[in-house]
C-alpha cells in the first residue's frame, strides 16, 4: 500500500486551522493513491499544549475536531495525534494519544506510555501514561503505533535507559511487524542525525520497518525540523521529508521504496533555517506582522535583522539606530548600510538628550558617587524605552539581539538591550554568530565587512571592548558549552580544555549570578541540546560553589 506522511506545521489551540491542513493533505494523498496518511503527535491541537489540556473545553474540542476530520477524509485512513480523557488513578485527566480514522469514524486509539520530564519536556505534569500498548491490523501488517518518546528507550542504543519498559520491544514481541511513530521532536544541532541513528538501531535489531512523521514549525521557544523518515528492516533510509518546511512524502509499505526529498545539510545552514522558521512562526502565531530591531552596527543585531527579514519579509522589518555619547560614526554607518542592503526601513534616534535628562534627574541623589556601570545601563535602558515605544505605536514586536555568550554570563542589561518579545539568537554562542554571519554573506553579501571585522563592543564608555570584561569568546563559549550543556565541574573543564582554572571558575560564577536576569529575559529559540529558558531550571537564590 502507498502510505503518506503529512509533515505539517500546526498551531497550538488552532483546531480549525490544524484540521484544515490535515483534511487538505489527506485529500492530496488520496488523489495520489495513498491508502493511509500519518500526521504528527498532537497534530489536532498542536504541540506542546502545556496546561491548556487542563481546560475541559480544550479536551472536548480535540474529540470534536477528530470526528470532523474522520468524516471529511473518507476514502483514506488517517492517523493523527490528539488529547483524550484519561480514566486512571494518577490524578491526570488527559492522555497524549494517537487515533486511527477509517470509514468516517475513530476506529482505534493508542495513548503514549513514556512521558518525558527532562530538558524542555514536562509531560508527566499534564498527561497520564498509557498502561498498555496494542497492535492494529492494516494493509496486511500488524502495526505498532507509538508516540514520540515511546521509541526512545531501546536498550541496545542507550547506555542507560530512562524507563523500565520499552513499548516498541513489547509490541514487537506481541507480533508487531511495522513500527509507526508520530512525533513532535524538537530540533537542536545534531538532532536529525541522532534521531535517524536511533531509529535505525530499532529497525535493525527487530528486523521491522520504522516510520517517523515529525512535526515542523516553531511553537514558542521550540523549533521542530520535520525531517520525517522511513527506514527499511536493515535500518536504511528509504524515504525522507524536507527539513524546516511542510511536506508530503510517500512510500510503499510492501517493497519499501519511497521518496527522498532533499534536506538542508551543514550546521550553519541548518541553524540558520531553524532561526528563520522559529522567528517567522513566533511572530505570526502571536498575531504580529512587523518586527523592530535595535541596530547597533554590531554583528549580533546584524544577524538578527537578516533572520527577521528572511522570516517575515524586509518590508515588515524596522531597524532603529540609537547612537549615544560613545557610539562611533563607523557603527552608525554600518547600521545604515545593513538596513540599505536588506531593504528594511531605518530610523535614527539619538539617545543623547534622554541620557542627559536622566543624568540631570539623578544628579543630586548621585552626588559624590563615581560614574560606573550605572551610567552605562542608563544608556541601554534609554534605548529599550525607545524600542518599546515604537512597538506600542506601530504594533510591532521587538526582537532582542543578545547572544548565548552574553546571556550566559549576564553581559546584558535588564530592561535595556534585553527588552523584546523574542530573543532570536539567545541560544547562539558568539563564535557561532560569526559563523552564521559568514554563511549569510556567502549566500548574499548583506552584513557590512566592517561589522564582521571590528572588535565587539557595547560602546557604553570610551574605547570599550567586550574583552575588557570577558575572556576571549573562544574560551568563554567552550566553558559555557561544558558547564551549561554538559554540567562539567570547573576542574574538569580546565583540565580537558587546557584553560586557566581561575578563568573557568570566574565564568561559572558569572553564569550562576546571572540567573535572575535570564529568568526575566524574552523567550529564545532553542537550537542547542541545552538552551537557557524553561528547559534549564535553576534557582535564583542559590550559592555558587565555583
Amino acid at each position: 500500500m502507498k502510505i503518506a506522511l503529512g509533515q505539517i506545521n500546526p498551531t497550538v489551540g488552532d483546531f480549525s486551522g490544524n484540521a484544515a491542513k490535515m483534511i487538505a493533505f489527506s485529500g492530496r494523498a488520496k488523489t495520489a493513491g495513498a491508502g493511509l496518511i500519518l500526521f504528527p503527535e498532537l497534530s489536532v491541537c498542536g504541540y506542546p499544549p502545556r496546561d491548556l489540556v487542563e481546560r475541559p473545553s480544550f479536551v472536548a474540542r480535540n474529540r470534536e475536531t477528530v470526528e470532523r476530520i474522520a468524516v471529511e477524509t473518507q476514502g483514506i485512513a488517517v492517523i493523527c495525534g490528539l488529547v483524550t480523557p484519561a480514566h486512571s488513578d494518577t490524578g491526570k485527566s488527559v492522555m497524549n494519544s494517537g487515533a486511527l480514522l477509517t470509514d468516517g469514524k475513530v476506529s482505534f486509539i493508542q495513548s503514549k506510555m513514556l512521558l518525558p520530564t527532562y530538558d524542555v519536556f514536562d509531560e508527566m505534569r499534564n498527561f497520564a501514561p498509557a498502561k498498555r500498548q496494542e497492535l492494529f491490523s492494516f494493509c496486511g501488517n500488524r502495526m505498532a503505533l507509538t508516540i514520540c518518546e515511546d521509541a526512545w528507550n531501546d536498550k541496545r542504543f542507550w547506555r542507560k535507559q530512562l524507563y523500565t519498559v520499552d513499548p516498541v520491544e513489547s509490541l514487537i514481541q506481541a507480533g508487531g511487524n511495522f513500527v509507526l511513530n508520530i512525533s513532535a521532536s524538537p530540533f537542536w544541532i545534531g538532532k536529525r542525525e541522532f534521531r535517524r541513528d536511533m531509529l535505525a538501531s530499532i529497525a535493525r535489531q527487530h528486523k521491522v520497518p520504522v516510520v517517523l512523521v515529525n512535526q515542523v514549525g516553531g511553537n514558542d521557544s521550540l523549533v521542530f525540523d520535520g525531517s520525517s523518515l522511513v527506514l527499511n528492516r536493515e535500518g536504511q533510509v528509504i524515504a525522507q521529508g524536507r527539513s524546516f518546511e511542510e511536506d508530503l512524502i510517500y512510500f510503499d509499505s510492501q517493497d519499501l521504496s519511497g521518496e527522498m526529498h532533499e534536506q538542508i545539510a551543514g550546521e550553519e545552514a541548518s541553524v540558520y533555517s531553524a532561526l528563520v522558521l522559529g522567528t517567522r512562526d513566533y511572530i505570526q502565531k502571536c498575531g504580529f506582522r512587523k518586527a523592530i530591531i535595535g541596530l547597533s552596527g554590531g554583528i549580533d543585531s546584524a544577524l538578527t535583522a537578516v533572520v527577521a527579514a528572511d522570516a517575515v519579509g524586509a518590508e515588515n522589518v524596522i531597524g532603529v539606530g540609537m547612537p549615544g555619547p560613545y557610539s562611533s560614526q563607523g557603527s552608525i554607518d554600518d547600521a545604515r548600510t545593513l538596513a540599505r542592503n536588506l531593504g528594511i526601513r531605518f530610523e535614527l534616534l539619538s539617545i543623547n538628550s534622554a541620557y542627559e535628562a536622566y543624568r540631570q534627574t539623578l544628579l543630586d541623589v548621585f552626588a559624590g558617587q563615581k560614574e560606573d556601570v550605572t551610567e552605562e545601563n542608563i544608556q541601554s535602558r534609554a534605548r529599550g524605552t525607545l524600542l518599546m515605544a515604537l512597538s506600542n505605536k506601530f504594533g510591532a514586536i521587538v526582537l532582542s539581539t543578545g547572544n548565548k555568550s552574553e546571556l550566559g554570563v549576564g553581559y546584558c542589561t535588564l530592561y535595556g538591550d534585553m527588552v523584546g518579545g523574542l530573543a532570536v539568537i539567545s541560544d547562539v554562542p558568539k563564535t557561532l554568530v560569526y559563523r552564521l554571519s559568514h554563511y549569510v554573506n556567502s549566500q548574499r553579501a548583506v552584513i557590512p565587512q566592517a561589522t564582521m571585522e571590528k572588535s565587539p563592543s557595547a560602546e557604553l564608555r570610551p574605547d570599550q571592548k567586550d574583552s575588557d570584561s570577558l575572556p576571549p569568546y573562544e574560551i568563554l563559549d567552550a566553558v559555557l558549552e561544558d558547564y551549561v550543556e554538559d554540567s562539567h565541574p570547573a576542574e574538569q573543564i580546565a583540565a580537558d580544555r587546557g584553560f586557566d582554572i581561575e578563568v573557568v571558575r570566574r565564568v561559572i560564577r558569572m553564569v550562576d549570578r546571572a540567573e535572575y536576569k535570564r529568568q526575566q529575559a524574552a523567550p529564545g529559540l532553542k537550537i542547542s541540546p541545552k538552551a537557557f529558558g524553561y528547559g534549564r531550571r535553576f534557582p535564583i537564590a542559590a550559592k555558587s560553589e565555583a
